[in-house]
């Protein structure tokens, strides 16, 4: 897979490549934040498309994500967020994206820095740059995908603008999932009282009672498989239904750092990540999971909490992140760059009255920890 970072100009005009006079492309093209089974079910029909057609399949992928850039617009007066700001609601990284996206079986990915002046320029100017310069000849797009200058380049208005031209085809793939869920419009991160993975408060309810959650949480309608439903899932500890969307473990990535070693004191060291976490941190809580390092793998014992201290790059408070290798062996891993993958949620930050009770709670949650990397 061949990766092509592109930067528009002040203008927000970008320096397309050309890939083949004699060779057309399939491509898609979206921010791909989790790359969950919508995202996979849209690049695996560019990747379907092209071998049909002979064409290079196409990505193009915009960094940061659209959301955060217009977001941080809004709140800080039209300026755009400098490269030290970090986007503490992308649920996965650049790197991880472009990963996977690889695994796919993609041939170019077009990494485009977002910027306000590029997100201004209409669809149909955006459209003709990509029939023209990439050889473009189908769009593959999901149901509620949405580009150019005040999201106005739905699949309605693609549709038209193929059919009126007939220089390109329009592929609008189902991206939905199993319908729809209800999500509390300006959710907040809210960890579970109780022991064990979290479940549906609206599994078993009635219509009625569906009305009433909705209207008291201000919900809105959302489809199954979508970034936002599995950062609401991932702040309210549900692990195994975003996992189950995003069809592997939601993982995040960080150096491993010196901690204040209170582990180690009672029998259990961990592996403490520093300030600079990549991916979405799930609320507060203590979780079963893996801490990977290269092509090696231990189950861990994961804790998550919040300081006090704020954060300039995030705008949030700092987050701690601790695991604990299930293994007899010493591990040394300060300095490395590791990966940390969540399996199931085991119960919530609590205070011990002593030392004995929580190294007690610890050595239960090495062991569901076990029956759940099992």
């Amino acid at each position: 897979m061949n990766i092509t970072h592109l930067t528009p100009d002040a203008q927000g005009e970008v320096e397309w490549p050309s890939f083949d006079n004699d060779k057309k492309a399939v491509v898609t093209l979206g921010a791909f934040d989790g790359m969950h089974l919508g995202h996979q079910a849209v690049i695996k029909r560019v990747v379907e498309l092209a071998h049909q057609h002979d064409a290079f399949s196409v990505v193009i992928l915009f960094d940061p994500r659209p959301a955060f850039v217009h977001s941080w617009a809004a709140k800080h007066e039209g300026q755009e967020p400098s490269e030290e700001q970090i986007d503490a609601e992308a649920l996965t990284s650049v790197r991880e994206r472009l990963r996977r996206i690889e695994s796919l079986g993609v041939d170019q990915v077009l990494v485009v820095h977002y910027i306000l002046a590029f997100a201004a320029k209409s669809y149909i100017f955006f459209l003709g740059r990509l029939t023209g310069k990439l050889g473009m000849r189908t769009l593959v797009l999901g149901q509620d995908a949405a580009f150019g200058k005040g999201r106005e380049g739905d699949v309605h208005h693609v549709a038209n603008l193929a059919a009126a031209t007939g220089v390109f085809e329009l592929d609008v793939v189902d991206d939905r999932g199993p319908g729809e869920v209800r999500i509390p419009r300006d959710f907040k991160p809210e960890m579970p009282a109780e022991w064990g993975e979290p479940t549906d408060p609206l599994a078993n309810a009635s219509k009625a009672e569906r009305r009433a959650w909705s209207k008291k949480h201000q919900a809105k309608a959302m489809r199954a498989w979508s970034s936002t439903n599995i950062r609401y899932l991932l702040a309210h500890g549900r692990i195994q239904e975003a996992n189950a969307i995003l069809g592997a473990p939601h993982a995040i990535e960080g150096e491993v750092v010196h901690g204040e070693e209170r582990g180690r004191t009672i029998g259990f060291p961990t592996a403490n990540l520093g300030t600079d976490i990549e991916g979405y941190i799930p609320v507060d809580g203590v979780y079963a999971g893996w801490l990977v390092d290269g092509d090696k793998r231990w189950p861990a014992a994961i804790s998550i909490g919040t300081k006090p201290t704020f954060s300039e790059k995030t705008g949030l408070n700092e987050r701690v992140v601790e695991s604990y290798c299930i293994t007899d062996d010493w591990i040394d891993l300060y300095g490395h760059k590791v990966r940390v993958e969540f399996t199931g949620f085991l119960r919530p930050q609590v205070k011990f009255s002593s030392a004995d009770e929580l190294v007690a709670e610890l050595k239960r949650n090495v062991e569901e920890t076990k029956r759940l990397t099992a």
